[in-house]
């Protein structure tokens, strides 16, 4: 006897269900847990009998957005004394090159103490005042050298082997994969608060693989380390597989897509041009008034893989420009996969200053310190085109690639 018409269809309906069904709980299963999802779920097992500080902001945050000072706060499996918070603040407020200060935070009372520009001794003193035992670190990275997270890692996980303290990092992706290293490798007397030690532009590892390089390689004390991973993360991801929220880890950091390019036209911070901010796409957005329609023409002539390039007007409304219409460029990332934002950001510069006689680097030469040496600057001030300025930081940028290798966790 045949079936149905009916008997069909709810067959086929019910096997499309499953197949959505298995598809989803597959999904679900290749979402990595974070470092703080893991230590939860393991009952704060690492942090028994610890007076517990922990350095976060915004970031911090479970995959139902509560923030974890909040949840740890609750719980009383966890003994947590304080929170610390980097550049712009714990809670977020503060622009770029700013912080929040000393206060007690009004959901937990808890005390808050500010971290940012505070190294070696003084920062130990910080920790040593707090009354903890073990720094727990929490923040979201967005992959680029000069973005101050990682040092505010760095300087307190050295602060801590002076004060005597356990250190411990709860792993978050790295929202522009771990598939590589780009860029130029920071020379050591170049360094500052937007690169500490030498490490690549664009580092390409997360920030618990960063914890173990600092420690392993240029820390003078190793601090007593332990770092949570992520089940589940892959080299390979973009951050909109993690399944996790989106929280601007600062305020000019609105969008993954914006870390998508941030360590490539970020060096525009060094030059005369916007570099977006006070508009709805910083870093995405370049500008300056008396540009035109030639340099979006001059740098799509390039072909770079995966951008190309929009002639674009804007008015910031602070930083650069404010309240002033200039022109410029908007990037498009099409293919992300075949995006090389270090070189892009070099062709943008080269371009730049071919199409727009007013270009300029800032007079405090910041593009060295973002590129980690007078390189950049030099050959293109030289002449010099993107494929040359790109070839000149190879060899060292090769001997970082080894380096790094040692640390990489995941595959």
């Amino acid at each position: 006897m045949r079936p149905s018409r009916r008997a069909v269809l709810t067959s086929a309906t019910a096997a499309a269900v499953s197949a959505t069904s298995t598809a989803a709980a597959a999904q679900r299963r290749r979402h990595p847990r974070t470092g703080f999802e893991r230590l939860a779920q393991d009952g704060y097992t690492l942090l028994d009998g610890q007076k517990v500080g922990i350095v976060t902001n915004p970031t911090g945050i479970t995959r139902d957005v509560r923030h974890i000072v909040d949840v740890m706060h609750g719980d009383n499996r966890v003994d947590l004394r304080a929170v610390f918070g980097p550049e712009h603040g714990f809670r977020g407020t503060a622009q770029a090159g700013g912080s929040e200060g000393r206060y007690d935070d009004p959901a937990t009372g808890l005390p808050v103490y500010d971290t940012y520009l505070k190294s070696g001794r003084p920062l130990a003193d910080v920790f040593t005042a707090s009354g903890i035992d073990t720094v727990v670190f929490d923040i979201q990275d967005v992959g680029a050298r000069f973005y101050t997270y990682i040092w505010t890692l760095y300087d307190c996980m050295e602060a801590a082997g002076l004060a005597g303290k356990r250190f411990v990092v709860l792993d978050r992706p790295n929202p522009v994969t771990g598939r590589a290293a780009l860029g130029p490798v920071l020379h050591k007397e170049f360094a500052t608060f937007v690169g500490r030690q030498p490490i690549a532009q664009a580092h390409g590892m997360t920030v618990a693989e960063l914890a173990r390089l600092f420690n392993g390689e240029f820390l003078t004390e190793p601090v007593p380390l332990e770092t949570v991973t992520m089940p589940g993360w892959k080299r390979s991801d973009f951050y909109d597989h993690s399944g996790l929220p989106w929280v601007p880890p600062s305020p000019n950091m609105p969008t993954p897509e914006t870390a998508l390019v941030y360590s490539g036209t970020c060096l525009f911070e060094g030059t005369n041009l916007s570099e977006g901010r006070g508009t709805t796409r910083p870093f995405e957005l370049l500008g300056a008034e008396g540009v035109d329609r030639h340099w979006a023409a001059a740098a799509n002539e390039l072909a770079l893989p995966g951008v190309r390039f929009r002639e674009a007007y804007f008015a910031p409304t602070f930083s650069k420009f404010q309240g002033r219409t200039v022109g410029g460029v908007q990037l498009h990332v099409h293919d992300r996969a075949a995006f090389d934002p270090v070189r892009t950001g070099i062709a943008l510069l080269v371009t730049a200053k071919q199409v727009w006689s007013g270009f300029a680097w800032r007079p405090d030469n910041w593009i060295d310190k973002l590129t980690g040496s007078a390189r950049v600057r030099t050959m293109i001030d030289a002449g010099a085109d993107t494929d040359e300025v790109v070839a000149g930081w190879q060899e060292d940028l090769a001997a970082f690639r080894r380096m790094r290798r040692k640390y990489l966790h995941y595959r």
